[in-house]
């Protein structure tokens, strides 16, 4: 089974997988990068409104074999809901 590697920036840190995980194929490694995005926003939401988070899968031999990118963009729409 191949192993894959997902590095993941959440806007203030990018972080590189060393360890990886073994998946089936790439389509896999695709749905495992798209599932790990929101994730991501939930744990970074109270510091912001506006971030992008993205996620890329690199193989066994070090080549990215897909990325992904989820941008989060929130803001009142009243004027002292946030104050």
């Amino acid at each position: 089974m191949p192993r894959y590697y997902f590095d993941t920036c959440d806007g203030d840190d990018a972080i590189s997988d060393d360890e990886g995980i073994d998946l089936p194929d790439a389509e896999s490694a695709r749905r495992a990068a798209i599932g790990v995005l929101p994730d991501m926003a939930r744990d970074k939401l109270p510091d912001g409104d506006r971030r992008i988070f993205a996620v890329s899968v690199r193989d066994a031999d070090g080549s990215v074999v897909y990325s992904a990118t989820l941008a989060l963009t929130g803001e009142w729409q009243v004027q002292s809901a946030g104050s």
